[in-house]
C-alpha cells in the first residue's frame, strides 16, 4: 500500500512537471504586461523599457509597460502578487520592495512568500556628495569629523521618507557613529535642486544623476557607496577605500513573477532577459546610467534578494518610519 502511494505521488509530480513544460513550450501566445510600481519616467522605467523591447523581439510578443504608482510601490506589488501565475503579468521590482512591508504596514504582500525572483535588470551605486559652498570638506574623513564636531548640524537631503537614500542616511549614521539632519523632499529632483542651491549640505544619489554636477565643480563627491569605483567618476574612492568598511547603498531593478508561475516559464523569461543584457545596445545604455548587472542563475539571484531583505529590513526597522 505504501509503495503504491509513493508511485501515485510520483506520478502526480511527473504529470504536473510535464503539464508545466507543455505550457512553457507554447508560452507566450499573447502580449505580456510588466508592471512598474512607480509613475512613468522614473529609474524603473529607464531600465525596464529597453530590456522589454529586446525581450519582446526574442519572445515574439508585445510587452506592455504598465505604470501603477502609489504607496512606495506596494499597491502594484500587492496586485501582481495576486495575479495568475501564467507568466503574462510580471513585476519590475526594485530595492525598496525588499523593505517596504516594514515601512508600509498595509503593504499587502511578502516578497518571499508571494513572488518568484527571476533576474536582475541592473544595479546602480550611489555616492555621498556635498555642496562645497555649503560644506567645504575634502573627503569622507573630513565629512565625518565635521558631523562629529557639531552633531545634527549637517543637513542631508533625500527623495523622501522610506526611500533608499533615506535608509542610506540612517545606516551611515549607525556605521560612522555620527548624527546628521535628515531633510526629506518629495522626489529626487527637488532634493538635488536644493543641494545645488546650497539650501542643504549633502545627499546620497545615483552616479548618473550626480556626475555632470561633480565634473562641473558644483558638487564634490566624497565616496562611492559600493564595492567598486565608477567609470563616470574614476577618481572618487569607494567607502571602503575612504575608511568606512562595508557600507553600501546600491539600488537594483529586477523582474519578479507571482509565486505559482511554472519554473519553465521563469527560465524562458530569464534567458530572454539575459540575452538582452548581453547586447551592445543595452551595455551602452547601462554604461551611461553607471549601471551594471552580473549574469547569474535564478537561484543565485533569489539568494541575493533574501540577503537584501534581511539587510535593508534591519535598516528600515532602525529608521522607525511608518507610512500609509
Amino acid at each position: 500500500m505504501v509503495k503504491l502511494g509513493r508511485r501515485a505521488a510520483l506520478g502526480g509530480v511527473m504529470a504536473t512537471s510535464v503539464a508545466s513544460a507543455a505550457r512553457a513550450a507554447d508560452w507566450p501566445t499573447r502580449p505580456l504586461t510588466w508592471v512598474v510600481p512607480f509613475p512613468a519616467g522614473g529609474p524603473s522605467d529607464v531600465f525596464a523599457r529597453p530590456v522589454a523591447a529586446q525581450v519582446s523581439a526574442t519572445l515574439g510578443q508585445t510587452i506592455v509597460i504598465d505604470n501603477r504608482g502609489g504607496a512606495g510601490g506596494t499597491i502594484a506589488a500587492a496586485q501582481v502578487a495576486r495575479a495568475p501565475g501564467d507568466g503574462y503579468t510580471l513585476l519590475v521590482g526594485q530595492t525598496g520592495l525588499a523593505f517596504a512591508p516594514i515601512i508600509y504596514p498595509k503593504a499587502g504582500y511578502d516578497l518571499v512568500r508571494d513572488f518568484a525572483p527571476i533576474t536582475a535588470l541592473s544595479r546602480t551605486q550611489s555616492a555621498l556628495v556635498v555642496n562645497p559652498g555649503r560644506l567645504d570638506v575634502k573627503d569622507l574623513k573630513g565629512f565625518i569629523d565635521a558631523a562629529r564636531a557639531k552633531p545634527g548640524s549637517i543637513e542631508v537631503a533625500s527623495p523622501g521618507l522610506g526611500t533608499v537614500p533615506h535608509l542610506a542616511i540612517v545606516n551611515f549614521q549607525q556605521r560612522a557613529d555620527v548624527e546628521l539632519h535628515h531633510v526629506p523632499y518629495r522626489g529626487g529632483a527637488p532634493a538635488l535642486q536644493d543641494l545645488l542651491a546650497g539650501n542643504v549640505a549633502a545627499t546620497f544619489a545615483s552616479i548618473s544623476t550626480l556626475s555632470a554636477h561633480v565634473k562641473a565643480g558644483k558638487l564634490r563627491a566624497l565616496a562611492i557607496a559600493g564595492r567598486r569605483r565608477e567609470p563616470l567618476l574614476p577618481d572618487v574612492p569607494t567607502m571602503d577605500e575612504a575608511g568606512l568598511k562595508d557600507f553600501r547603498a546600491i539600488s537594483w531593478f529586477a523582474l519578479f513573477a507571482p509565486k505559482s508561475t511554472p519554473a519553465a516559464i521563469l527560465d524562458r523569461v530569464q534567458g530572454a532577459v539575459q540575452t538582452a543584457l548581453a547586447t551592445d545596445a543595452i551595455k551602452s545604455l547601462w554604461a551611461e546610467q553607471a549601471a551594471k548587472v552580473e549574469l547569474e542563475s535564478r537561484a543565485e539571484f533569489a539568494r541575493f534578494v533574501d540577503q537584501e531583505i534581511v539587510r535593508w529590513g534591519a535598516i528600515a526597522k532602525a529608521a522607525n518610519v511608518q507610512l500609509e
